[in-house]
């Protein structure tokens, strides 16, 4: 029983560590990636708190290491995907009747558990799962998650503390239950913190969760569990899936009891989801929490007014981070003839300077692209370019698979502006960049405006005050993360919550409060202390 109120601690952002050399974090994640690789890992799914294993075991490599294993993952198929949604209905009553401060309690322990002891052994997953250089890995798995997990905490406090008013011989009360039915969350590979937290924010208020995560992100997801599980979370409210999207969805999709979709992939993936959920309406119990973030063609625009230095940074940065695999990631530029060739020359500087190879190297920041199909996707927009009078590739523009998915990172001149790499998702290390006559840069923003389906993030360089503001009103619903001289990457959970419209999501702002009330079901109770017993009002006499 719960016989206090208590106040959960106040969440801080987790610091980055630096990881520069003879430091002391670097030694012992340098020993635990190396560890890592000679202990090939035979991963099961987890469901009602058991580990389940296949006949079919799939191999896994690093992207920039084909050739040496890091393990194995038991595949399943429908059958666990029942066994899993069955799993989460039978957890659902005694974990949601949990005391709200013992939930909080399983995710604070978790962020620390992370942020503490597995900390290496987190970066180290997703530095090889997901060839993701130190840094990037750092800020993502270790930082980003444990700030989910004590942040939404926080926010789940607020949330229950926010009660209706109650007049003279009245109590008035908000309940604020879990959904009805089960939660299935879909996860992508790109962000390990986004993995645990897709699952891990309806669970902590009081929902059970299935869990289908990415095929390339399994070496970290696995750990993600063994660490909800040390932290206490009783079995069956999050259930870890290795299968086949189909075979999910037909059985998730079909059955009365699913109450939400959690979800961050494709754009097509997500409307043939929502298309599915709609012709099931009938079938459900309640109507379905639908949360998605999407795609996006994010941008930079640079007024004539900006600093050259600070732009090419930006776009160094943003485009070419983790590869371009992130949602975020700055894949057009709009930038001023007055400005260009200075911009230019420092790309080509910077992108000469930038070493490409294994994370396992800390002086490499460039790393390779997730699998094949990325692969392919990304080198065919390359290859298209160059065979194109209306685009030339200015810097990058090779790739090679021979020891691992490695593509260079690629600037696109374009000189149409409705050019393919300027309005389509590549979701890779390509830049394309339309230079602009600046006395046309309000014309500029609306063509920006235009030019793509989407409206995730977007930034604006400018050294005036009136250009930032035009460009702040006119690109209003053009970004859900907007940037003022700064790249269009790096949101901070609790500082700078994350998501967009149009064809990016339902800005549900995940890192936020905002995204935590779409799990919730609230209930009004009111109770009258002594009630009338006469059904005559005054006005009657």
């Amino acid at each position: 029983m719960s016989n206090a109120i208590f106040q959960v601690p106040i969440a801080i952002n987790e610091p980055v560590l630096s990881y520069e050399p003879g430091s002391l974090e670097r030694a012992e994640l340098e020993r635990t990636i190396q560890r890592m690789k000679r202990s090939s890992k035979d991963i099961p799914m987890i469901i009602g708190g058991k580990k389940v294993r296949t006949k079919e075991r799939v191999e896994i490599f690093a992207p920039h290491d084909l050739h040496n294993p890091l393990g194995k993952f038991s595949k399943g198929s429908k059958r666990e995907v029942n066994r899993a949604v069955n799993a989460a209905l039978a957890a659902k009553p005694a974990w949601e009747a949990m005391p709200w401060q013992e939930r909080a309690a399983i995710f604070l322990k978790a962020a620390d558990l992370l942020a503490g002891p597995y900390r290496a052994r987190a970066n180290a997953a997703t530095m090889l799962g997901q060839s993701k250089n130190v840094f990037q890995a750092e800020i993502d798995c270790v930082a980003e998650l444990a700030d989910f997990y004590r942040f939404n905490v926080q926010y789940m406090t607020e949330i229950y503390e926010q009660q209706p008013e109650s007049s003279d011989g009245i109590w008035n009360r908000l309940e604020y239950r879990p959904l009805e039915g089960f939660v299935f969350a879909i996860t992508p590979f790109n962000f390990t913190s986004i993995a645990g937290n897709l699952p891990g924010a309806p669970a902590l208020l009081g929902n059970t969760v299935v869990w289908k995560c990415a095929q390339s992100q399994i070496y970290s997801a696995s750990l993600i569990m063994e660490i909800l599980e040390a932290a206490g979370l009783p079995d069956g409210v999050i259930n870890l899936l290795f299968v086949d999207g189909p075979d999910a969805g037909d059985v998730v999709f079909s059955h009365p009891d699913f109450a939400g979709l959690h979800f961050t992939g494709s754009t097509g993936v997500f409307n043939h989801l929502w298309q599915t959920i709609g012709q099931n309406l009938s079938s459900y119990r309640s109507y379905p929490r639908i949360v998605g973030e999407t795609g996006g063609k994010d941008f930079v625009i640079a007024h004539a007014s900006a600093d050259p230095k600070e732009v090419s940074t930006a776009l160094t940065r943003g485009a070419f981070e983790y590869q371009g695999q992130k949602c975020s990631a700055a894949s057009r530029a709009y930038i001023p003839k007055s400005l260009w060739k200075a911009i230019e020359r420092n790309l080509q500087n910077d992108l000469a300077d930038m070493r490409m190879g294994s994370p396992e190297d800390f002086s490499n920041f460039f790393n390779a692209v997730i699998d094949e199909a990325a692969y392919k996707k990304i080198s065919s927009y390359i290859s298209r370019a160059k065979r194109d009078r209306t685009a030339r590739v200015i810097s990058g523009g090779s790739y090679s698979k021979r020891e691992g998915y490695f593509i260079e990172p690629t600037v696109i001149q374009a000189r149409d502006p409705k050019y393919r790499t300027m309005c389509e998702e590549i979701f890779g290390p390509v830049l394309t960049i339309y230079v602009y006559d600046e006395k046309r840069y309000s014309q500029t923003l609306n063509l920006l405006d235009e030019t793509s389906p989407y409206a995730l993030t977007g930034s604006i360089f400018s050294r005036e005050r009136g250009p930032i503001i035009e460009a702040t009103n006119t690109l209003r619903h053009a970004a859900g993360n907007f940037y003022i001289n700064d790249k269009p990457t790096g949101a901070v959970v609790g500082q700078q919550p994350f998501g967009g419209a149009r064809g990016s999501g339902t800005n549900d702002k995940a890192g936020s409060i905002l995204n935590l009330y779409r799990w919730l079901s609230a209930r009004t109770i009111k109770e009258t202390f002594v009630p009338p017993k006469n059904y005559r009002y005054p006005f009657m006499g």
